[in-house]
């Protein structure tokens, strides 16, 4: 069911990773190679990638790479977000690839890119087509985030100032189908560039909106789907029933799973965006996810009796 494992959201985002508990990002490091080793050592078939930076910073993509990190992983993630959070124009974004492309050779996947109708709701459609003409053929890999905008019930947390980009209210604008599962207008528009574009869509533990998702994502032709499993559920009670059902349910797509979360009780501080205590147990757990849902096939005995293909 998994065809790639995105190993953490967005680690050089202070509301994502905790920078004071490690500065420098060398547990990060630590914790990404194990993790990706893990992973390699369970279904070496599995393409590992580097989790979405957001900020896009080659000065990150050097240091993962000084610590040793890109050696472990096959590809790397950008997010990009210039009409709602970033300081830069969306007609930069060939700029940003390049400064990617020029600090590693590794594929350069843009794991998530979307634009909010805060403002307007014809902005996302505008926002959409330039995106996909900016993007697709220049990026190994361009997911929209996302189906659905988020519930306004639902808290969001930043550590960034208005200055450096958290206009965070916009967050809950991503969908292309509002709270009430109702299209926007650039539903159509993105329905037309399915599958060239993928998707990315967050399901929160028993999250009752996952079998209409589906429908809605098979009716648009989507055939990529970027999604997660988090560690800090894993310790729920009936977490593995959860996942089972999740993952079954998008068993027709070609996933990203992306690992992440700290559970509280196992983290330097109790908050999903500390370092673990342990980082062989995020790797155990990545693991242990592959094992259940991307196990590998060995390739049987070669049988010169078989038609050659």
């Amino acid at each position: 069911m998994i065809e790639a494992a995105m190993i953490w959201n967005e680690p050089n985002n202070k509301s994502h990773w905790d920078p004071e508990l490690d500065p420098d990002w060398s547990r990060f490091a630590e914790m990404a190679m194990l993790a990706a080793d893990a992973i390699a050592q369970v279904n070496p078939d599995v393409t590992k990638v580097l989790g979405g930076i957001s900020p896009i910073d080659p000065a990150f993509i050097e240091r993962m790479k000084a610590f040793g990190v890109l050696d472990h992983v096959d590809a790397v993630g950008v997010h990009g977000f210039p009409l709602d959070w970033n300081l830069w124009q969306i007609d930069e974004w060939p700029d940003k690839l390049a400064e990617i492309g020029a600090v590693t050779e590794l594929p350069i996947w843009v794991s998530e890119v979307g634009i909010s109708t805060f403002g307007a709701e014809e902005i996302q459609i505008w926002g959409l087509k330039r995106t996909a003409q900016l993007l697709i053929g220049h990026a190994t890999r361009v997911q929209w985030y996302s189906l659905y905008d988020l519930p306004a019930a639902w808290g969001a947390t930043t550590r960034h100032r208005e200055a450096e980009g958290s206009s965070y209210y916009r967050h809950f604008h991503m969908g292309l189908l509002r709270e009430d599962g109702s299209p926007k207008p650039a539903l159509k528009e993105f329905a037309e560039l399915a599958p060239q574009m993928g998707l990315v869509q967050w399901f929160h533990f028993e999250d009752p909106r996952l079998n209409d998702a589906v429908s809605w994502m098979k009716r648009l032709g989507v055939t990529q789907l970027r999604t997660g499993l988090s560690w800090a559920d894993s310790f729920r009670p009936d977490a593995l029933a959860w996942f089972d059902r999740q993952l079954e349910a998008l068993g027709d797509f070609a996933l990203t799973v992306t690992f992440c979360f700290t559970p509280e009780h196992r983290g330097l501080m109790p908050h999903h965006t500390s370092p673990p205590l342990v980082p062989d147990e995020f790797a155990g757990f990545c693991a242990a996810m592959i094992e259940r849902y991307a196990p590998y096939v060995r390739p049987g005995p070669y049988d010169p009796h078989l038609p050659k293909t």
